[in-house]
């Protein structure tokens, strides 16, 4: 607890608190839903493709806010940052704007033979289940696109580390996202640079092959590219890691997405990015090597008898993609001897009865992340 201590401190510290806010420039307008629509449609309303794929509400949810719409019920309001001179990118708000443009059969489909939202689940006006948009009653489709929302508008001359932690607040409450489709959606506002990259190496074909074991809901729930973040972040930033390993991911994306300045002791996007890809083909054609022992399996729990298993081991990723770091560069992708002898030293380590001391429940501490690697990185230097 800080103590007052006199005037002058309470003067600094008002001060600092009136020099943040002269930093954000915000202002409000009330927009009618058909506005958004036509916004939406000439690109003057963005919503970023990676956001996009956030809309989640459920049919009957969907019709449920657009049944409050009719009713001209008060909804909250959505937030917007402004990219250019009268061009906002939809920031909050998604699952309310996404329902009315989903309605209007205006939002892109990954089903393009599901058709137009029909309204089921109404639970205020009951006579409006099975409707589309275009067979409500004319009067009921005008007062739709004339109801109105209040729009909360940082403006584009705000400071950008102020946008970011402003929204970053924003996207973590309210929708069920996971972490780190919370932190694609605001690091953007700082620098989409380092995501982009976290988002292309996700998409590689060795990094996939690695991580098949890696559960499809998972994946939409983007796992794959926090699995790719967390490299980075210990291969880079390990020394820092002491509590919650969320909270570091978080902090080491800030830092790799700084909008002025990534220093190389953080991420470097040449060397960093040639390593990750040199371990992950390392490893594909070692797993390769051995098919009947670890094949896709790579990164597979061992279970009690020794056997490795399809479940995905978060401290198996960790060992072998950060425990192979030391002789990387002694190893080479193309010799077929070497990957073959490699695959053999990772089923050995993998079932190694020893490893149970360093993984399984409790096991998510600093300590035991560094005795984990310590582990994996010791038996592969001493084969190599």
């Amino acid at each position: 607890m800080v103590d007052r201590k006199s005037a002058a401190s309470d003067v600094g510290l008002i001060d600092a608190v009136d020099n943040k806010l002269s930093a954000v420039r915000t202002r409000q307008l009330d927009l009618s839903f058909n506005e958004l629509a036509d916004m939406y449609q000439s690109e003057e309303l963005i919503i970023q493709p990676e956001y996009q794929r956030l809309f989640r509400w459920t049919p009957g949810a969907q019709s449920r806010f657009i049944e409050t719409l009719i009713l001209e019920l008060p909804v909250p309001p959505i937030f917007l940052m402004e990219t250019e001179e009268n061009v906002y990118e939809l920031i909050d708000g998604l699952q309310r704007v996404s329902s009315y443009l989903n309605f209007r059969g205006l939002l892109p489909r990954e089903d393009t033979d599901a058709g137009p939202l029909e309204l089921e689940d109404c639970d205020i006006v009951t006579e409006l289940n099975g409707h589309t948009y275009t067979s409500l009653p004319a009067a009921l489709e005008r007062r739709l696109k004339r109801n109105f929302i209040r729009a909360e508008i940082l403006r584009k001359e705000s400071d950008l580390r102020l946008r970011y932690y402003m929204f970053k607040r924003l996207n973590s409450g309210g929708e069920s996202l996971e972490p780190q489709e919370i932190r694609n959606c605001t690091i953007r506002l700082l620098n989409p640079a380092f995501n982009d990259t976290l988002l292309r190496l996700s998409a590689s074909e060795d990094f996939k092959y690695c991580i098949s074991t890696v559960g499809e809901s998972q994946r939409e729930k983007r796992y794959d590219q926090e699995l790719v973040l967390r490299f980075f972040a210990f291969l880079k930033w390990s020394h820092r890691y002491k509590h919650e390993v969320g909270d570091f991911l978080t902090e080491y994306m800030e830092a790799a997405s700084d909008p002025e300045d990534v220093p190389p002791t953080v991420f470097d996007p040449v060397a960093d990015v040639s390593r990750f890809e040199k371990t992950f083909k390392v490893l594909r054609r070692a797993a390769e090597a051995e098919p009947s022992r670890v094949g896709g399996r790579l990164f597979g729990a061992v279970d009690v008898r020794g056997s490795i298993r399809g479940q995905f081991a978060i401290y198996h990723f960790e060992g072998l993609a950060l425990g192979i770091q030391d002789i990387l560069d002694r190893l080479n992708p193309e010799d077929s001897d070497q990957m073959h002898k490699l695959g053999t030293a990772i089923y050995e380590i993998k079932t190694d009865p020893a490893l149970r001391s360093f993984t399984g429940g409790g096991k998510n501490t600093a300590p035991a992340y560094r005795a984990r690697i310590e582990f994996f990185r010791s038996k592969l230097s001493a084969r190599f």
